[in-house]
């Protein structure tokens, strides 16, 4: 009886590493499946996820944007001429949403790992800038010096190039990219750390 149960436990003792793997690899593969979930639920595609360097499902074809964040923008401009004591004066403000977010035709990986989880992805940028509305604040003609048509359309062209800009200037894309982040701690409970590593575009091309 007593040889029974030594054999047993010998057996067991033997065959504890490859049933501990297997249940290791069996919880990373749950891991990447959650993942593939939430990317699907947030960014509507499937990343391409590999455990421990090894390719577990491959990238789909992904929408061509993800975004994040949206938000109004404020903007004015104002011009002022003078010619021969004749002045002219024409001031816009335009309202604009500005869209923050990732180009999801840039690489998308997730690496699991048992220690860590490692998300890589490009950094996040001002995706669009759309127009809500433009005000005349000041449109005044001087004796001589009369609005022109070319004035107005110059006028009009400045306020998007100004809310392009504006965001940026802000830090949106940053705030794009900590959103993501408590979106997706929000959405996962992983044991180990999720880290989300943020590539520029250029180095991206580089790598591939």
């Amino acid at each position: 009886m007593i040889a029974a149960v030594v054999m047993i436990i010998f057996v067991r003792l033997e065959t504890w590493p490859a049933r501990t793997a297997r249940q290791s690899s069996a919880e990373l593969e749950r891991l990447g499946k959650d993942l593939r979930a939430a990317f699907i639920d947030i960014a509507h595609l499937q990343p391409r996820i590999t455990i421990n360097n090894r390719v577990y499902m491959e990238q789909t074809t992904p929408a061509s944007e993800l975004v994040v964040l949206s938000r109004r923008i404020e903007v004015e401009h104002e011009l002022l001429h003078t010619w021969v004591g004749s002045s002219k004066r024409v001031k816009l403000h335009g309202t604009f949403i500005a869209k923050a977010g990732f180009d999801l035709q840039q690489n998308l990986s997730i690496d699991i790992r048992p220690k860590e989880i490692i998300v890589q992805l490009p950094h996040a940028q001002i995706l669009g800038v759309e127009q809500e509305q433009v005000d005349v604040l000041a449109f005044e003609n001087g004796l001589w010096n009369r609005i022109s048509g070319e004035d107005l359309q110059s006028e009009l062209s400045i306020l998007p190039q100004l809310a392009w800009k504006k965001p940026a200037e802000t830090g949106l894309p940053a705030e794009a990219e900590r959103t993501l982040q408590r979106q997706l701690d929000e959405r996962l409970h992983t044991p180990q750390p999720l880290r989300l590593i943020f590539k520029d575009a250029t180095a991206n091309k580089g790598n591939d």
